[in-house]
């Protein structure tokens, strides 16, 4: 086995840089927007022309999803005019293609505390992902490494207050949606007992949560159809989920980004055929929710 040799690197500063300008980072994120942390995403548009309000420096799209990241670069530090330029982008084009669901990206070589704190504030109601890049060299090389130092903020799967203002029952179910559909509600239960004998099903005015001792447990939910029954789970997203997901046969949705779950179609059979692969699924979460 070979052994791994120590090389010494440095960090330059891309603002001071007499050839790697803000151009040339551009270019990298778009051969490779994946060394922004951010996903699979492809290069949608770049330079993208905003009405009455300059260019957009990059806009990418999550190449599996409806959801679009509107991306501004800035070499050096973060100042009043980028923020300000990042949200008026971000808020033209949403309201431009409201069918996608869309994030505003700030990219910058140093963010500073002061303005961690500005953004921070925007986060409850503008979804906002701040990131640092840093260029390491490494002898007659370079690399791009990004952090992301504040992410979008994650709604929270269900609002206690909420449940309590619109607790249902199971007969309003099997009238919205159906018996049958219920019935696999009951299967699923039946798994999701094998990692805790205590859950019982919550029913609520728009979906079917998990409650534990009367408390909300929602890592997943139910909502059931008239044919089919929507299981979403809720798990951070990644690759490897996501390609058992692919692999499994099942009617995969697309991941709800902004409340954090994975979301499947199930038809009658789909419970007893998948039954191993669903309670691995549902244990990811359940670990992660305790």
């Amino acid at each position: 086995m070979a052994t791994l040799k120590y090389v010494k690197h440095e960090r330059i500063l891309l603002k001071n840089h007499i050839d790697l300008d803000e151009r040339w980072l551009q270019d990298r994120i778009g051969e490779d927007p994946s060394i922004l942390g951010l996903g699979d995403l492809v290069l949608k548009d770049r330079e993208r022309i905003q009405p009455r309000a300059g260019r957009l420096d990059l806009l990418l799209q999550d190449a599996e999803t409806n959801k679009r990241f509107e991306v501004e670069v800035q070499l050096g530090k973060t100042d009043e005019a980028h923020i300000i330029r990042t949200i008026e982008y971000w808020d033209i084009e949403r309201k431009r293609y409201p069918q996608y669901d869309h994030t505003a990206v700030i990219v910058a070589e140093d963010i500073t505390s002061r303005f961690l704190n500005v953004i921070s504030l925007f986060n409850g109601s503008i979804p906002l992902v701040a990131i640092q890049l840093n260029a390491i060299k490494l002898g007659d090389s370079i690399s791009l490494v990004c952090s992301k130092v504040l992410d979008e903020l994650q709604l929270g799967l269900v609002d206690e207050d909420e449940e309590v203002q619109a607790v249902t029952d199971r007969a309003y179910w099997e009238a919205r949606a159906s018996k049958s559909t219920l019935a696999m509600a009951d299967e699923m239960l039946r798994e999701l007992r094998t990692l805790d004998a205590d859950l019982e099903l919550k029913y609520n005015k728009f979906y079917i949560g998990l409650a534990k001792g009367g408390q909300p447990n929602n890592f997943v939910i139910f909502r059931p159809k008239k044919d089919w029954l929507r299981l979403e789970v809720r798990l951070d997203r990644s690759d490897e989920t996501q390609s058992d997901l692919n692999s499994s046969g099942l009617d995969v949705m697309d991941y709800d980004s902004r409340w954090g779950c994975y979301r499947i179609r199930l038809a009658q059979g789909d419970v007893a055929k998948h039954r191993d692969f669903l309670r691995s699924l549902m244990g990811k979460a359940f670990a992660e929710a305790s």
